[in-house]
């Protein structure tokens, strides 16, 4: 899984992600391209097109057609325990929710301040431990730092 998160966990609010990070953004396409990418319906309406360079899922119940370039997913749990290649669950919050416990590395940029969002990453906690840490990051005023955690055995 890959996010970025405020403070509190917050991922977005109603009008989408209330921070602009451009070093982020490029950590999330190097992280993601040539791989497999499942996104919840949310997160596909915001897209003008398919990520490039990556195969894009959307969990969906609607069994109309999607654009071209997006491919549907209406069983998560089913898909994500047919995998037999690493894919990145990148959102929303549902998304996040109901593919957590099938994670085995969580990628998140965390910022170190509040921006009140409506939507938020689930818990993780308890059964996730820090692996990897960068040093402090400050982009556009934001202060930051990409980490990444492995599911505890």
């Amino acid at each position: 899984m890959i996010a970025a998160v405020d403070n509190k966990r917050g991922i977005a609010n109603e009008h989408g992600i209330p921070w602009n990070l451009p070093s982020d953004v490029a950590y999330f396409r190097e992280k993601t391209k040539g791989a497999r990418v499942v996104m919840g319906f949310g997160v596909y309406k915001e897209l003008q097109a398919p990520l490039p360079d990556r195969e894009n899922y959307v969990l969906t119940r609607d069994t109309g057609a999607l654009r071209d370039g997006f491919l549907p997913v209406t069983d998560l749990s089913a898909f994500l325990e047919a995998a037999t290649e690493d894919l990145w669950v990148i959102g929303g919050a549902v998304t996040y929710e109901l593919a957590l416990p099938y994670a085995d590395e969580l990628y998140l940029t965390e910022l170190e301040q509040d921006f009140h969002c409506t939507k938020f990453f689930p818990e993780f906690a308890g059964a996730f431990e820090l692996l990897q840490e960068s040093e402090p990051q400050i982009e556009n005023g934001i202060t930051f730092r990409y980490r990444v955690y492995g599911r505890k055995n």
